[in-house]
């Protein structure tokens, strides 16, 4: 037999013991699949020793993925079989076959939720820790900053996008900016304070421990800031709903600070896609089209975003609201995404924020589920930019209490939301309205008086002696009553 690299193409054939060993398998393993008839008889030498080829090899392996994945010996022969046969499988063969498809389909989903969940904590996919700016890439470096400083910094608003954009042949590293800003408070403090205060809210909603929250808020600032600081090519890679226009303030408001001027690409469509929801759904190769469009912030862009995110902060949501309501050309979707964020705000008829309305709406129109009144609400916006674990969240509120909105189909409160409880068990909840949320939905009860309420919205802490109002259909804020 010809000499051949232990992991190259058989040449002449191999005997037992080594195929056996390549394919991770004992032999009598082997010999036990040629008798159930999953293998073929192999081809014997004048010597009479059995010979396999490279062939074997692979499909060896493939038995053992196959197993892996669930399939008996018992299927695996069966349906080796019907692909063998020239006839068409039999009704029960097809059947059985459906059957393991859904099977397969459920394990597929439950490795991307693992998959997923794994790459929040670890935070990104990259292929290289030399100069990744990423929480894996940080682990696994022992804390220690990058061996070589990259002349290219991307910054987007999460791992969807950032791990699309390190496949693609830009270069450089990749900062997801990673903060629902649209969630909790975001108050006028100095800024170690304000990340001291992010932290503590994302650790309370069950996102982590507070510490390494506030590691991971003050390291991404910190590479921010460093790359400004050298001159790098820092590039800003924003869409145009609430969730990116709120980081894209902070980002800009930050680069003001420092006295340079980023890069910016912020899209709110692309062609062929005529619903687009964001950068997260394009392929690297669509993202490599928008590079050209880039341009460089301007200092008027750059004054905006310092003077908008100030009014994002400030404890009264005056300014912000005067943001709302004014068209920004250097910054063309933020006001229609801080008049989405105002909806937030109770209403002035039912005491519903916007998220709260849909999401009531979503059930009594047949969402019954909490993934389903999600993708009902999703359906209701223009620019979605909610995720879902933050929807139960307000999914939960309204089904706490003597009064509440919603409750299960066998009449009880709604549990905590996720990461604060199993998020299967919350996802398979049966969810209806209770006669108190149809007549809210109906305007004919208050949301506040109902259930009161404790929202940030940026610097506003909204509470029962602190109902700032919003008008969305007048765009007009309505002050606290003083009764």
């Amino acid at each position: 037999m010809t000499s051949v690299p232990r992991y190259g193409f058989i040449v002449g054939g191999v005997r037992v013991g080594e195929v056996a060993e390549r394919a991770g398998v004992n032999v009598e393993t082997l010999r036990y699949y040629e008798r159930r008839g999953l293998l073929p008889t192999p081809h014997r030498t004048p010597s009479g020793h059995r010979r396999y080829d490279d062939e074997t090899v692979r499909f060896l392996v493939a038995i053992k993925e196959t197993q892996a994945v669930g399939f008996t010996l018992a299927e695996i022969a069966e349906y080796l079989r019907a692909a063998r046969r020239s006839t068409a499988p039999s009704d029960a063969l097809r059947v059985r076959m459906a059957a393991k498809i859904d099977q397969i389909d459920a394990r597929v989903a439950a490795l991307r939720r693992m998959r997923d969940e794994l790459a929040r904590v670890v935070g990104c996919a990259c292929t290289s820790l030399d100069h990744c700016t990423c929480g894996a890439a940080y682990l696994a470096r022992r804390g220690a900053p990058p061996t070589s400083r990259p002349s290219l910094l991307h910054i987007t608003n999460g791992e969807s996008a950032g791990n699309t954009l390190r496949q693609t042949a830009l270069g450089g590293a990749v900062l997801p900016w990673q903060d629902s800003l649209h969630e909790g408070p975001v108050p006028a403090l100095p800024r170690h304070e304000l990340l001291r205060t992010r932290a503590r809210f994302l650790a309370e909603r069950g996102w982590g421990r507070q510490q390494a929250l506030l590691s991971s808020l003050e390291r991404r600032d910190r590479q921010l800031l460093d790359a400004l600081r050298d001159d790098l090519q820092v590039v800003l890679w924003f869409e145009h709903d609430l969730y990116d226009q709120l980081q894209l303030l902070d980002v800009l408001a930050l680069a003001y600070t420092m006295g340079t001027a980023p890069e910016l690409i912020v899209v709110g469509s692309f062609p062929g896609r005529p619903s687009f929801a964001g950068l997260g759904e394009l392929t690297a190769s669509e993202l490599e089209t928008l590079w050209p469009a880039r341009r460089r912030a301007t200092p008027a862009a750059l004054e905006a975003a310092t003077s908008a995110w100030a009014a994002l902060r400030a404890p009264a949501p005056t300014a912000l609201a005067d943001w709302a309501t004014r068209e920004c050309a250097e910054l063309p979707f933020l006001a229609p995404a801080l008049r989405r964020l105002l909806e937030e705000l109770p209403a002035p008829a039912d005491g519903l924020s916007g998220t709260e309305r849909r999401a009531l709406r979503a059930v009594a129109g047949g969402a019954h589920s909490p993934p389903a009144a999600f993708v009902g609400v999703q359906r209701l916006e223009e620019a979605p930019f909610l995720g879902d674990s933050w929807f139960y969240r307000a999914l939960s509120a309204l089904g706490q209490g003597r009064t509440r909105l919603l409750e299960t189909d066998d009449g009880t409160p709604l549990p905590p939301p996720p990461p604060l409880s199993d998020s299967q068990h919350f996802a398979r909840l049966e969810l209806r309205l209770t006669a108190t949320g149809e007549r809210t939905l109906r305007g004919e009860a208050d949301r506040v008086e109902l259930l009161g309420i404790d929202r940030w919205i940026g610097g506003t802490h909204v509470t029962p002696a602190n109902t700032w109002r919003w008008d969305a259909t007048k765009l007009e804020l309505l002050r606290p009553s003083r009764r």
